[in-house]
């Protein structure tokens, strides 16, 4: 075994620990929390080890970083996951990868992506990014629909041709009434997620928590962690 393979599988076994602790104190079978390893800033050749170690589900955020790795990996049995900021100008290419787009949070981005899904004939998952930092119609400071455009955006999704609507996603905000209460955050994804499956039954997927704060995440009732720094290690700084 491979210095960085060895590393990844402790640091893997250490986060699978807290996973499976978070979901006993949160009376939840360890089955019902998927992980997901944000594998941004960090090559190919991490992602084959994470695919040998039984890693499943990978995140990336920048589509000029994601797009050839994911073509490096084709051959892998993986699902990628597109979870930044998505401009429409990048959409064809995401497209071409990503299985789940995480971060759905305007009309404009919906029907670029349902375009383009239709032409390369896939269908793609798509969580609504929920930005609990923003007022009840404002945009996020980190992207994300405010809570009162959960409604109208899922319904646009779900009549667009190409796209399946999965469930909805959040960032722990850095400001607003959420700032610093994490759990509480969550906590708030949750009983949207509520709202939203009473229209959309099939919108069970809730992505919340990361390296920091999975445990409050589980805790809250998230379907999927994304987890990075703590699989990967610290991030080179970029730039």
């Amino acid at each position: 075994m491979t210095d960085r393979k060895t590393e990844l599988a402790a640091n893997l076994a250490k986060v699978e620990e807290r996973i499976a602790a978070a979901c006993e104190a949160a009376g939840r079978g360890r089955g019902e929390v998927t992980l997901i390893v944000v594998t941004k800033t960090y090559p190919a050749s991490d992602v084959r080890i994470l695919a040998e170690l039984g890693v499943r589900h990978v995140a990336e955020n920048r589509d000029q970083d994601a797009a050839p790795k994911a073509a490096a990996c084709a051959d892998l049995p993986l699902k990628w996951h597109f979870v930044g900021q998505l401009q429409t100008n990048k959409v064809r290419s995401v497209v071409g990868y990503a299985d789940v787009v995480q971060s759905v949070d305007r009309a404009r981005l919906v029907t670029a992506l349902s375009k383009e899904a239709v032409r390369a004939g896939r269908e793609v998952g798509c969580l609504l990014q929920v930005a609990l930092d923003a007022g009840e119609s404002a945009r996020g400071e980190r992207g994300g629909v405010a809570p009162g455009g959960i409604e109208e955006l899922a319904g646009l999704v779900a009549e667009s041709p190409g796209l399946r609507l999965d469930g909805l996603m959040t960032v722990a905000p850095l400001t607003g009434e959420y700032a610093g209460r994490e759990r509480a955050a969550f906590e708030r994804l949750m009983d949207l997620s509520t709202d939203l499956r009473r229209a959309h039954p099939a919108a069970t997927m809730v992505s919340a928590g990361m390296s920091a704060d999975l445990e409050k995440a589980v805790a809250a009732g998230a379907t999927h962690v994304r987890v990075g720094t703590a699989v990967l290690g610290v991030r080179p700084r970029l730039g």
